[in-house]
């Protein structure tokens, strides 16, 4: 009698590390490291600060797949931090995605967080945690949009898991906190009123810094007739945006980026 061993399936690993410090008063490469389906590359900047796009070389994600990355901000540096596309999340046959990012920011840095639209395919399963580390004086730009399915390709997300945690400190102290969690029947929920009144996308943007407050009439003169708010409570601007698909989320979302960057335009592979 034969035993035929159990194979299991080849999951996507990868790891991504990068720190920055200030020389000649440019932000420079201090560490650097890559591992798995985690690259990082560099392109040239024309300012002080330093752009690094984040690449999953595996596709995508489906169940059991796991990325983590790392940065910091040393002191005195502008790090912008995006991805060379959208992140695709597949069906998952068992297990879940998991994506974690952790962002230091040091002492008169700013770090921009703006990662591309994460797509969510029907019964996706994914898992995220954003947590970020501000000095006293530190700023932050923030960004994290989904897609549920892509409408002009004719498709939903009728059934999956979506986990969203953000935790983000300031000289050790929480200053803000969010658990999303869609789970099951998604569509049924998203159609709900409260939830997102069937809206096919969604995105949070939050701001950390000093010039929350004056940032708060631009932002919901940007935001239009969006469905769309923005708020202020001491140093954090927080906008949030529905669409009814990618394309009119994006619409939306790249000016309100911008002006949140002092006027910078998002990085070329947003527009690539």
């Amino acid at each position: 009698m034969t035993m035929q061993a159990s194979i299991a399936p080849q999951r996507a690993r990868g790891a991504g590390r990068l720190s920055t410090k200030a020389r000649d008063g440019r932000t420079r490469l201090d560490t650097f490291y890559q591992e798995g389906c985690a690259k990082i590359r560099l392109p040239e900047t024309f300012d002080a600060g330093m752009e690094a796009v984040l690449i999953n070389t595996s596709g995508g994600l489906t169940g059991g797949d796991v990325v983590d990355w790392s940065f910091e901000a040393g002191e005195a540096t502008q790090l912008t931090l995006t991805t060379q596309a959208c992140e695709k999340i597949y069906k998952a046959a068992a297990g879940t995605a998991s994506v974690g990012t952790r962002i230091m920011v040091g002492a008169g840095a700013r770090v921009d967080w703006l990662p591309q639209e994460t797509i969510l395919f029907d019964r996706a399963s994914l898992t995220r945690t954003l947590t970020v580390d501000l000095a006293p004086d530190a700023e932050f730009v923030g960004v994290e949009a989904v897609i549920l399915g892509r409408r002009a390709m004719g498709e939903t997300m009728a059934n999956g898991l979506f986990r969203d945690r953000w935790r983000i400190r300031r000289a050790g102290r929480l200053i803000h906190a969010e658990e999303a969690l869609l789970s099951g029947a998604i569509a049924d929920q998203v159609s709900q009123p409260a939830v997102l009144g069937g809206a096919g996308a969604f995105a949070t943007l939050l701001y950390c810094g000093g010039r929350a407050e004056a940032m708060l009439a631009g932002t919901r003169a940007l935001l239009g007739e969006a469905l769309a708010g923005a708020s202020h409570w001491q140093d954090k601007l927080v906008a949030r945006v529905t669409a009814a698909d990618g394309f009119a989320l994006r619409k939306t979302l790249i000016p309100v980026i911008s002006h949140l960057r002092n006027g910078a335009s998002l990085p070329k592979v947003w527009t690539l």
